[in-house]
């Protein structure tokens, strides 16, 4: 040996290929080493909920290593902070603390932006909040030593109440300065909280029956590794129901029960990529003689619960099903421009504005230096795309021709708050009811459809919003009060339930126009037939009596214009009635006592005529009181 190593010494350059092979010798004996000095880029795509932390492991470090972490906000309005920290404690318990003292200093701290600054620098080996383009975090950070270290992924003073969230990306190189793009084998070990995998079960129930034979849940997003555990059970009826779980393109991905063999079905599935999109459906198997089985049923949906098998899991955790996302909506009636009662339709101008909170629409400010994306008339094609046309279109169930929008503009927040507005004019199909005109209450009803259905967008009420404005312009009614519902009906375009919001008042009519130009009248003529009772000329009485009738064809004439065109007769149509068959017979009845006089019976004549002066309004007066007995009591 000794003597190789003075030939070696005799000869430099053979020295120096010896030391360069036993370099290489040695390099090659550390695979870590060798992968760390080649530089590696791993890309992590995740999303973070409100308040959640993302933690990952850098295994087998070596002092002077280059880490670069580079975070962004890929959906929502997620601000991304990253931050280095050795492992010296569990981290389930280092983010227990790191989160107490955060709300300890929220609650105490009369300069929070430099005590959490503070806060992270005794908690991190490094950290960056907005390092990078816009809010994107960016890190450089050089190894100290040896050993293990973790890499912390969060929301930006998510614990000081800024709740943002969203889907990020994760880019982290090793000893890859400038690298961008993936390479190299991955060397992040993504490392869980105790607990972290989230237990969470909900319960459905349902009706399924021959004419609709299958129910369709929703269920929410679900992570890669988790668990889907179902149990469905008849509650009434010959119910066998089987289970389907279908992907977002409805094709099926397990099943249960599909011959149905058994009276209670079951389903597990692990998720082996991150699901989107896909549905649980609930079906009526086929019963032994051939036919379609109906019944209840309830049904038990769990993710990371296998107790919900045996079908007596406790409910607990967040839904596991997709909720529909509620839509607040206000009608405003500013002015109605007319009531046509033969049409039965009436055109108001309006404002409406829907406020709901979608958080796939939340993004991050830093996407467009703005704290909201608003959108006038010219830019509502650019609402659209953003939306992706999600958004809950309608239609008003019962316009008449063409909705003429005024204006409209939209607005999204940061955190997935939208709202949408418009002014209008529109004309509105009523069903009046004219049975008691002119002393009638007519409804007023305008119905909003949502145009998505009901398992995605539902309604109800934004407070504060709905009205009528005082001065809204109607004379013919008084209207005073209105109300506002919310119901599921059957879509125009399909067959689906949708959301509907009903905006009704009703209004019962002026009444000083009718007595004065129709009862008033009416009053006169029937006066003026009755005060030829007291002419002792039945010739005269004839001539005035027969006037007077054609009086009443006359008014009753002008009055008809007025009039919508019905199948049935209203209150008016009575009276006018009675009125103008007592004119007739009032005529009549003065032609035969003038052909009595004639005859000579002078008497009978006198004795009959003091009747009927004073039995004649009594009777027309008791006539209409059965009229209005009828409409108002026994008919109503």
């Amino acid at each position: 040996m000794n003597l190789v190593l003075v030939r070696f010494r005799s000869n430099p350059c053979a020295l120096s290929v010896l030391l360069l092979l036993g370099f290489l010798f040695v390099w090659s004996t550390d695979p870590l080493a060798a992968q760390n000095d080649a530089g590696h880029v791993q890309q992590v795509e995740g999303r973070l909920p409100v308040g959640e932390t993302h933690a990952y492991l850098l295994r087998d470090m070596r002092a002077g290593d280059r880490i670069t972490i580079a975070m962004r906000a890929v959906t929502g309005n997620l601000d991304p902070v990253v931050g280095v920290m050795d492992v010296s404690r569990p981290l389930g318990e280092v983010n227990a603390a790191y989160r107490a003292e955060t709300m300890r200093l929220a609650a105490e701290s009369e300069n929070v932006t430099l005590d959490l600054k503070a806060l992270r620098q005794r908690y991190f080996l490094a950290w960056d909040d907005d390092g990078g383009e816009g809010y994107a975090a960016l890190l450089e950070y050089t190894i100290p030593a040896p050993g293990d270290y973790r890499i912390i992924a969060g929301a930006s003073l998510s614990s000081l109440g800024r709740a943002t969230a969203g889907n990020y990306e994760l880019l982290v190189g090793l000893n890859a300065s400038g690298a961008t793009q993936p390479t190299g084998e991955p060397f992040l070990e993504r490392e869980l909280f105790s607990g972290e995998v989230a237990t969470s079960v909900e319960e459905a129930s349902g009706s399924l029956t021959a004419e609709r034979p299958s129910n369709s849940l929703k269920l929410s997003d679900i992570e890669a590794g988790e668990t889907l555990y179902v149990a469905v059970e008849p509650t009434s009826g010959n119910l066998i129901p089987t289970v389907i779980l279908r992907d977002f393109g409805g094709k099926p991905i397990q099943a249960g029960n599909l011959t149905g063999q058994t009276s209670r079905t079951t389903l597990q599935h692990t998720f082996a990529e991150r699901a989107t999109a896909y549905t649980l459906e609930i079906r009526a198997a086929e019963g032994s003689d051939g036919t379609t089985t109906s019944g209840d049923y309830r049904a038990v949906i769990g993710l990371n619960a296998p107790d919900v098998l045996t079908g007596f899991a406790t409910i607990t955790g967040s839904g596991v099903l997709q909720t529909p996302t509620d839509v607040q909506v206000g009608i405003r009636i500013e002015r109605i421009s007319e009531v046509d009662s033969q049409g039965e339709d009436f055109t108001v101008l309006g404002s409406m504005r829907m406020d709901w909170i979608d958080t796939a629409l939340a993004f991050s400010p830093d996407s467009c230096n703005c704290d909201i994306k608003l959108y006038t008339e010219k830019e509502f094609d650019r609402f659209l795309a953003d939306t992706q046309s999600r958004w809950p279109d309608f239609v008003f169930f019962n316009q008449q021709g063409n909705r003429w929008v005024q204006s409209r503009a939209a607005a999204i927040w940061p955190d997935g708050r939208a709202r949408y507005g418009e002014s209008f004019t529109l004309t509105y199909q009523a069903d009046f009811d004219f049975r008691k005109f002119p002393f009638d209450t007519q409804l007023f009803p305008i119905y909003l459809d949502l145009l998505l259905p009901a398992d995605t967008y539902t309604v109800s009420d934004l407070p504060g919003f709905s009205g009528i404005n005082p001065e809204h312009g109607e004379d013919e009614f008084i209207i005073t009060d209105f109300t506002t519902t919310s119901e599921t009906v059957t879509g125009r375009v399909t067959d689906l339930p949708v959301s509907r919001y009903s905006f009704t008042f009703e209004a019962p009519r002026h009444q000083d126009y009718y007595v004065l130009q129709v009862f008033v009248p009416i009053l006169l003529i029937i006066l003026i037939s009755w005060f030829t009772f007291f002419l002792g000329d039945y010739g005269r009485r004839i001539e005035a009596s027969a006037a007077n009738t054609l009086l009443f064809i006359a008014f009753s004439f002008s009055l008809s214009d007025n009039y919508p065109r019905l199948g049935y007769i209203t209150f008016l149509d009575a009276v006018m009635a009675v009125s103008f068959a007592f004119n007739t017979l009032v005529l009549l009845y003065n032609v035969y006592m003038k052909r009595m006089e004639n005859e000579g019976r002078l008497e009978r004549v006198a004795r009959i005529d003091r009747f009927f002066d004073w039995a004649y309004p009594f009777l027309y007066l008791g006539l209409i009181g059965l009229v209005a007995l009828w409409f108002f009591v026994i008919g109503a």
